[in-house]
């Protein structure tokens, strides 16, 4: 967590398989730095991290599994 404002943003991506191998860490953040240049985001919602995965956790009813997703990616929230 930030230590001034408490949680940050973590990307978890997962990208089509037409696109595996041809987008990285780098690439999502300079595309999205672009949409915060454009005010179309705010620059504090750009994540430190930007992890690629297979898949994101969900719920048995197909909602994003928020505890599952903080227990899997502890180490990245930590900034490790």
């Amino acid at each position: 967590p930030d230590p001034k404002w408490g949680e940050r943003p973590l990307a978890l991506v997962v990208p089509k398989p037409d696109r595996a191998g041809q987008v990285d860490e780098a690439t999502i953040r300079d595309w999205l730095r672009d949409f915060a240049d454009k005010g179309i985001i705010s620059k504090w919602g750009i994540p430190d991290r930007v992890l690629l995965v297979d898949s994101i956790p969900k719920t048995s009813v197909g909602k994003l599994d928020k505890k599952e997703m903080r227990q899997q990616y502890a180490q990245a929230i930590q900034g490790g």
